[in-house]
């Protein structure tokens, strides 16, 4: 029988063109005249800066309302300039859109409901996203001292529930968390101590030998020993 012939034709078998071949669709030329219009065609007009500092703003206010301080921190990491970043933050201001004052109350309210974080704290919080210290001295005084008793004691009975251990290691903790949430000693000794009187005979036993002034006066000198001195 004959050897078969190889297949040759444009089937399956079909070897692909060679560069150059007549298979190849033709390029299109690009003559002279054509590139000196796109050459002569003007550059994208770059973006006003005002513009782009207002959108840089309103993406920073979608998320959570921000200080004036704040917002011109976003503004210069993305380089927009001292004057524009001014301009716009002083419309800003205008229109109401930043409204430090604002910003400070319901920060106080809601880290304090929230965290259960003392006035402090919450100052130490507005200090650093820029808030001006008498805007938010006056933000803090809507936080009362009896609140702030009351919230501290809240804070304790919930521990309660869930402690574990002698009562002068629960006594510890139970200070040193309020201490952290910005409470000052007295607040703190005075909370911990009424909260514990009431939970057991043994705790309560443990609580009367407590001198809560004295602690309180011994814990607020070694923290005001510890303070950086400016």
């Amino acid at each position: 029988m004959a050897g078969r012939r190889a297949r040759t034709g444009r089937g399956w078998d079909a070897s692909p063109p060679r560069t150059g071949d007549a298979a190849d669709p033709p390029r299109p030329r690009r003559g002279r005249r054509a590139a000196e219009q796109q050459a002569d065609e003007p550059a994208s007009t770059p973006r006003d800066e005002s513009e782009v500092a207002r959108e840089i703003c309103l993406r920073q206010l979608a998320v959570r309302p921000r200080t004036r301080a704040e917002l011109a921190g976003a503004l210069a990491k993305r380089g927009i300039s001292e004057q524009v970043s001014a301009e716009v933050l002083d419309r800003y201001d205008e229109v109401g859109i930043i409204d430090d004052a604002a910003f400070a109350r319901a920060w106080v309210s809601s880290r304090h409901n929230g965290r259960g974080l003392a006035r402090r704290a919450l100052a130490n919080e507005l200090r650093q996203r820029g808030v001006d210290g008498e805007v938010a001295t006056e933000a803090l005084g809507e936080l009362d001292e009896e609140t702030e008793a009351a919230t501290a004691r809240a804070l304790v009975d919930r521990k309660l529930r869930t402690a574990r251990g002698e009562p002068d290691a629960v006594f510890r903790r139970l200070v040193g968390m309020l201490a952290r949430k910005g409470y000052p000693p007295g607040v703190a000794i005075r909370a911990v101590k009424d909260a514990l009187a009431a939970q057991s005979a043994e705790a309560a036993e443990f609580a009367e030998q407590i001198d809560a002034d004295a602690l309180a006066e011994a814990e607020g000198e070694l923290d005001r020993d510890s303070r950086p001195v400016d």
